[in-house]
């Protein structure tokens, strides 16, 4: 179930709507970087937020020791220095790679696994699965919502 949770959330049917891959496919690199107002998120720092989180999780699920998330920063990763259209697709990718490895590390958890508490020994393996999971969903929720305003 949790699985499935995950991937609702991120790229498969859902009865929900829009998943946080749909957000963004079709989104060009000057969508991607358009902001409503100073200082407010872009999709662009979305999209890497969201990517950040699913490592965090699957490092905290896996109980590895801190490594390096591939784009500098934490918890809201820079932008690129060349925000091109090369370097949004490299973004969108990474997004998809983390969801692949993190999805990964679920299938091979074992239900055991699942009540056991994480890395930070606040929340169980479970809560934190779903918690990326609806954390994917807020966030295609803003994605959606910054291409509407960016329509007016």
């Amino acid at each position: 179930m949790l699985l499935r949770f995950l991937d609702q959330a991120f790229d498969q049917h859902a009865w929900h709507g829009t998943t946080l891959a749909g957000s963004v496919r079709g989104v060009t690199p000057v969508q991607a970087m358009w902001r409503p107002k100073p200082n407010r998120h872009n999709i662009w720092e979305l999209i890497l937020h969201a990517a950040y989180w699913k490592y965090v999780v699957r490092r905290r699920l896996t109980g590895e020791q801190r490594g390096g998330f591939p784009r500098e920063g934490s918890d809201w990763p820079r932008l690129p220095a060349r925000p091109d259209a090369k370097a949004w697709r490299g973004d969108v990718r990474l997004l998809k790679e983390e969801h692949r490895k993190l999805r990964e590390v679920v299938t091979q958890l074992g239900q055991a696994k699942f009540a056991t508490k994480g890395a930070t020994g606040k929340w169980s393996n479970a809560e934190l699965i779903h918690g990326v999971a609806a954390h994917d969903l807020y966030h295609a929720g803003q994605v959606q919502l910054l291409k509407r305003l960016q329509r007016q």
